[in-house]
């Protein structure tokens, strides 16, 4: 896996949580996927998130670097 399926991964992952927890638990959980949506506004624009450095520093890949990997 590389770090950009990761942070793909953890997103969605954070996302449908947050969804759930909203539904299930309290309406203020709602911030937690605005925060996330912001976050993926900021990656886009930046090409960094937080996310991506932690991944990094657990031993995942960037894409050009796992050439050949399916």
């Amino acid at each position: 896996m590389t770090v950009e399926r990761g942070v793909r991964l953890m997103a969605g992952v954070m996302v449908l949580l947050s969804v759930a927890l909203t539904l299930y638990v309290s309406h203020y959980w709602m911030w937690f996927t605005v925060f996330i949506g912001l976050n993926l506004l900021q990656s886009a624009l930046t090409n960094w998130c937080p996310a991506m450095s932690i991944l990094r520093a657990i031993g995942l890949k960037d894409a050009g670097c796992a050439v050949g990997r399916g």
